[in-house]
């Protein structure tokens, strides 16, 4: 038996929430390893839909261990609200099934404050961020200023670092011409939630550990996807964290040898929200028929996201860059009714043909698809849980998929539902 890791093969919103939902029920814990509450995981089980952000996929089901790793940037408030959220829905969290991790970095109002004032400044060349603080409380992080999780049980180490903190960040918000921020008021909304929020604190590494020792199976979540990842992504238009598997162990706090196998997550077509090059995008009727079938707006955001065909040539380059060891394709459901779908299997770019989506922003925007055609199926695949029952048109596109990302899909999922997923080889085992 091997541990998994579950990462976004595309530009995220590929469906992890549901394929890490279904395979916690082989796994002993589920631990989110980075980004904040800018990801959006949507569960739907039993005709009962869990919309999560910070909180692991694996806490709707019962007897899991979730855990909120290290590398995840927490905002308190929120983290607080989704757990009212989620119980009112009949899910049981406590610090008994619930463990945050003591050094994550939390995200205070005036991270989003300067993430929007920011966003406003650019004007036209907006990143798309979702404004909830993510990428300066990365940057906190990283310039060594961030309160920490840790830092709500010293209050005196707390009320030093806001001064500091805000000396920095309220020097910049009265550039932008906004609204500054008070350190005493901080401190006093920090000190109102940290007794809710201390229950929950707990040495990860430690835990995860006694947990690799005793061989239990860890299931690691990551948020967004790969083509967002800081290093990998089509930078600047990415995320602030890296999403690619090898950070479940640093956002984690175990060691790179208790990873396991790479399971990656891919629609069968393609969707981008925000700003950002997106090769195969379609505009016209296509993009529409794929946006309206399936569903596609941010589960965070509620944005509509930009659709088109898949985009093999970006998958196999998260394939490589990730180790993904296989697939879970998504969303097959929505392809039911079209007379011919496109793949694109490599770009052209300045008269050239490459393989690749290079760095250089520029010559992101200038690539251009170059497609394969497949016979599309008029039958429906929603809630189809056996191989068998597939079309064969529909079968021939995942193999031909498989041939282009150079990864065989291991996994299937034909609705939102928990229960609508096809195996067809289980990434825990050997």
């Amino acid at each position: 038996m091997k541990n998994v890791v579950v990462v976004g093969a595309q530009w995220g919103d590929e469906g992890k929430g549901k394929i890490v939902d279904w395979l916690s029920y082989r796994a002993d814990w589920v631990v989110r390893y980075q980004g904040g509450h800018n990801a959006g995981h949507t569960l739907v089980i039993d005709g009962v839909e869990y919309k999560l952000s910070l909180l692991p996929s694996g806490v709707v089901r019962p007897g899991k261990m979730s855990v909120i790793g290290n590398g995840v940037v927490v905002d308190p408030w929120h983290l607080l609200k989704e757990i009212d959220v989620v119980r009112a829905k009949g899910v049981a969290i406590s610090p008994a099934n619930l463990i945050i991790a003591e050094n994550c970095p939390v995200i205070l109002p005036v991270h989003g404050a300067i993430d929007r004032a920011r966003e406003a400044a650019r004007g036209d060349g907006k990143l798309g961020t979702t404004g909830r603080g993510i990428g300066p409380a990365y940057e906190d992080k990283v310039a060594r200023r961030a309160i920490r999780i840790c830092d709500l049980a010293e209050p005196e180490v707390l009320r030093a670092k806001l001064d500091y903190l805000l000396l920095h960040h309220n020097a910049l918000l009265r550039g932008f011409g906004a609204e500054t921020f008070d350190a005493d008021a901080m401190f006093k909304d920090i000190m109102a939630v940290a007794p809710q929020i201390l229950p929950y604190v707990g040495v990860v590494w430690e835990r995860l550990e006694t947990a690799r020792k005793n061989g239990d199976l860890i299931l690691f979540e990551g948020a967004q996807g790969t083509m967002l990842d800081i290093d990998h992504g089509t930078y600047p238009f990415v995320t602030s964290s890296n999403t690619i598997a090898a950070n479940a162990a640093t956002g984690s706090g175990v060691g790179i040898k208790t990873l396991g196998r790479v399971l990656g997550i891919c629609k069968a077509y393609t969707t981008r929200v925000g700003m950002g090059p997106f090769p195969t995008e379609d505009t016209g009727e296509v993009g529409e028929f794929l946006g309206t079938r399936g569903h596609e707006f941010g589960t965070v955001t509620g944005r509509k996201r930009r659709c088109g065909w898949l985009d093999a040539v970006a998958v196999r380059q998260a394939v490589k860059t990730g180790g993904i060891d296989g697939i879970a394709l998504t969303k097959l459901d929505v392809l039911d009714g079209l007379k011919e779908l496109k793949i694109c299997r490599a770009y052209k770019l300045d008269g050239k043909i490459i393989d690749y989506l290079p760095a250089g922003q520029q010559a992101q925007s200038r690539v251009e698809p170059i497609y394969d055609i497949c016979e599309g199926w008029q039958e429906s695949t929603r809630g189809v849980r056996g191989w068998a029952n597939l079309p064969s048109a529909a079968l021939k596109y995942i193999r031909r998929v498989e041939e282009m990302i150079e990864a065989p899909v291991i996994l299937l999922s034909t609705s939102p539902e928990r229960d609508d997923t096809i195996l067809m080889k289980d990434p825990f085992e050997d």
